[in-house]
């Protein structure tokens, strides 16, 4: 059966400014690291795939220095502890429902669910953290029928492709039998070279930025009764109508497997 895999971060749920960015800006306080990200500064380090690589990017030799972090081990050993309170704080701004599910989200998983596709997250974000927003996403129910692909488990991070080649290994998955979801173009970038068919839904860092290679983009996946979906992309003519579909799905899934080239948005 066909497999739909799903990025986390601004994909599940509109996380980064009002989940990560927090949470960064809280574990740096509680630590004393002398470091408050605003929006237009985070918007620069989300390019930066993963957090841990995200928190390591502040530290300057002096900064490093007036933390006392006086060699490799000690800079390695103090990014550990950030992000482990980091990934505690993001799971608790999560459960505390301040990040509503995307439009269409728990929708078109639910359809695909019920029609035997294979469901998947592929994410450099923290396994925990993951889980969590997938959980909210779409409910303990659905997300039990998830495979969760997330954190440390490949060497690099998105842009690369290996989070994406380990989902196609452990699924056992061809990827002109998989679609992705993704929101950036560090993540399609990874998608498309690991030879997978990438829809694009922007989030509010990344809608101005190039999406060639994209099969299709859109503002999100709208809902019937609530937020439509803006077609922003559809080098293909798949034309969903307001609603990305289950249908949609399958007219992305039948285009021949090089033929994912795209207009920049």
């Amino acid at each position: 059966m066909p497999a739909l895999i799903f990025d986390c971060d601004g994909v599940l749920a509109d996380t980064e400014q009002y989940g990560h960015l927090p949470a960064f800006n809280r574990t740096f306080a509680d630590f004393g690291v002398p470091v408050q990200w605003s929006v237009e500064e985070y918007a620069k380090k989300v390019q930066i795939g993963g957090g841990k690589e995200r928190m390591r990017s502040i530290l300057t030799p002096s900064l490093a220095a007036s933390l006392g972090l006086q060699d490799g081990d000690a800079v390695d050993n103090a990014i550990a502890s950030w992000h482990q309170r980091k990934t505690e704080t993001y799971k608790a701004l999560v459960e505390s429902g301040v990040m509503p599910a995307r439009p269409g989200i728990a929708r078109i998983a639910r359809e695909a669910h019920d029609a035997g596709w294979t469901l998947a997250v592929a994410s450099t974000s923290a396994e925990p953290a993951v889980r969590a927003v997938l959980a909210h996403a779409v409910g303990e129910d659905l997300a039990s029928h998830f495979s969760v692909f997330a954190g440390d488990v490949v060497p690099k991070k998105k842009p690369a492709p290996d989070i994406y080649l380990l989902a196609l290994r452990e699924l056992g998955i061809e990827p002109q039998d998989a679609i992705v979801l993704e929101d950036s173009a560090n993540g399609l970038h990874a998608a498309v070279a690991a030879g997978l068919r990438t829809v694009v839904t922007v989030s509010g860092f990344t809608r101005g930025e190039d999406f060639a290679g994209a099969a299709l983009v859109v503002s999100s996946l709208g809902d019937p009764d609530g937020e439509q979906a803006e077609v922003l992309a559809d080098p293909h003519g798949v034309r969903p109508s307001g609603v990305f579909t289950l249908a949609t799905l399958e007219k992305l899934l039948a285009l021949p497997a090089t033929t994912h080239e795209t207009e920049t948005p």
